[in-house]
């Protein structure tokens, strides 16, 4: 890939850091701040491309070892606010339809509010199974952060994907973002035969089957950390899943819980939370995003809530990237970019994750393509170890740039990617360099977010063939609130999601503010349900906090 740049080192600039809750040991670390990085590519070593192999159906850490009704899969997920979690599991007994994702077995979830008190919750199975414990979200205010957040992309259920974990164990998280693209079951007959490129092997099956399964062993294998940790969920191509009569996601949007009624949406696929001083904003890119789409709607009311005093930092994630110079995928969500770009860059998102490109990619701050230092920086981190290839061509290296009329998504369909209107690419569909706001570009597998204070947060990314401890890209995003303020807060008569109407800002302005405790509540289990759970013993979790404990039980409807 053409571009000036020749070796890191001279991508940014060091500064010292003394104050402001920034440590010592951060000193000499570049910030996105004083001008753009050069543009620099690191090439992958292909012997590390493909020859991904999923981890088969006899490995222990993939099997079954409950048996009759007893929870499996246990995870955990965050509510819209820090004093709420959701736990989810999946009781029965594997039957196999043909497409349909089990129609007779049962994905549970619970609520658990009142968190705030506690400094970890408890989930695991009661009779002689040892509890895990772990942290709860730190409250909300601008002084208050999850210690690290670990990001990745499209992992599917690999070695190389049990490689990233490993990796993402080791820096200890306190929260797990999944950009989309989860077991990858999709790629599997319904016989459960696999393929590296399922259009490839499988070009002549009636409709794109999927193979169930593979999410129980992806469900049994993650267990051990998202049950300790908090994981939220990103929708990807690969939950598609299509079937008959139009269905899709079912398996996605069945097996883990989802804020969204919470955060005012009424869907699994956009939502919005809060960690910390931190707002989340997850979006759809394959359901409808237009300014008459409900999801355009409810994400204009969302931003519009945000309270920058108490939540300082604003950070969205969806899977197909904008920014991407790699010719795999390249301008592909273009008109979700047209549709939703300037309402994000009117309300000051910081940061924006990505996955979808098997690849990792960090740009400087950009806005419609143009350099901007009040822009998001977007990182897309594509390859958690998925079975299909990496990204290594890019769409500005000779012979490489894709025909037009090829990038439009074929789930979303539409067309918007039409040629460059200015700057060095201008009459031209790609750029004959590395584009000036793509500042690095790497094979990828996950990284790590440490939000340090109102204004600055510490991004690293590690790549798996190294040591735990070597960083494969590291630096300080930097918000700059006076330079870029956002767009006023609309003020509302009536709650909106999640918000009231509480005082904040100057010259009398309203903004709106979270609701502590504003959850969904399970069902009411019926007593002879729940004597007949006890006698059983399908008690899921034990939540405790200071003032209660708090039990739930998995139950067959």
């Amino acid at each position: 890939m053409n571009g000036p740049g020749t070796s890191e080192e001279s991508t940014g600039i060091c500064i010292c850091h003394t104050k402001n809750g920034m440590l010592d040991e951060d000193s000499m670390r570049p910030i996105s701040v004083a001008r753009p990085f050069n543009p620099v590519t690191i090439p992958l070593d292909k012997s590390f491309r493909g020859h991904a192999i999923d981890l088969p159906d006899n490995d222990p850490r993939v099997q079954r070892n409950v048996t009759g009704f007893e929870p499996e899969q246990i995870s955990v997920s965050l509510s819209s606010t820090y004093d709420s979690v959701w736990i989810s599991w999946i009781t029965g007994t594997l039957k196999r339809i043909f497409v349909i994702p089990y129609p007779y077995f049962d994905c549970q979830y619970a609520c658990l509010t009142d968190t705030q008190e506690a400094d970890c919750f408890s989930v695991g199975i009661e009779k002689g199974r040892k509890m895990d414990r772990e942290k709860t979200m730190p409250v909300s205010n601008p002084k208050s952060y999850p210690s690290r957040i670990a990001v990745m992309g499209d992992l599917g259920l690999t070695y190389n994907s049990t490689s990233t974990v490993e990796h993402l164990r080791s820096n200890k998280p306190d929260l797990i973002l999944l950009v989309g693209d989860v077991s990858y079951a999709n790629l599997y007959l319904t016989n459960g035969t696999g393929s590296d490129c399922y259009s490839c092997s499988f070009s002549d099956t009636p409709i794109h089957e999927t193979y169930q399964p593979r999410w129980d062993y992806w469900g049994r294998y993650m267990q051990p950390v998202i049950s300790k940790v908090p994981i939220m969920m990103v929708q990807g191509n690969h939950e598609i899943e299509e079937q008959a009569q139009n269905r899709t996601f079912a398996s996605y949007s069945s097996r883990f819980a989802f804020p969204s009624k919470e955060s005012g949406s009424s869907s699994t696929f956009y939502y919005s939370f809060n960690a910390g001083g931190i707002h989340f904003i997850v979006l759809g890119g394959y359901v409808a995003y237009n300014k008459s789409d409900d999801q355009y709607k409810w994400l204009e009311k969302d931003l519009a809530n945000v309270n920058r005093e108490i939540t300082p930092w604003l950070v969205a994630t969806w899977h197909p990237p904008w920014y991407t110079t790699y010719t795999a995928h390249y301008r592909e969500a273009e008109c979700m970019k047209v549709a939703m770009e300037d309402l994000l860059y009117q309300y000051g998102v910081d940061i924006v994750f990505n996955g979808h490109v098997h690849a990792y990619e960090r740009s400087n701050r950009v806005y419609n393509y143009n350099l901007d230092p009040c822009g998001p920086v977007y990182i897309a981190i594509g390859d958690g170890g998925n079975r299909e290839k990496m990204a290594i061509t890019h769409a500005d290296d000779p012979g490489n740039c894709p025909e037009p009329s090829t990038t439009p998504d074929e789930f979303m369909g539409g067309f918007c990617a039409y040629n460059f209107t200015s700057g060095p690419a201008a009459g031209k569909f790609c750029w004959d360099r590395q584009p000036e706001y793509s500042a690095t570009g790497k094979p990828a597998c996950h990284g790590i977010l440490e939000v340090k204070n109102e204004t600055h947060a510490l991004w690293t990314w590690h790549r798996n063939q190294d040591m735990y401890n070597k960083v494969g890209d590291q630096i300080y995003i930097v918000r700059q609130p006076q330079r870029c303020p956002v767009k006023p807060k609309v003020s509302k008569n009536s709650p909106v999601g999640r918000g009231v109407v509480v005082p904040g800002g100057g010259g009398g302005s309203t903004v709106t503010g979270v609701v502590p405790g504003a959850v969904v509540p399970p069902p009411a289990i019926p007593p002879a349900v729940l004597k007949s759970c006890k006698n059983t013993g399908s008690l899921v979790s034990v939540i405790g906090t200071k003032r209660d404990k708090r039990k739930v039980y998995a139950y067959h409807l």
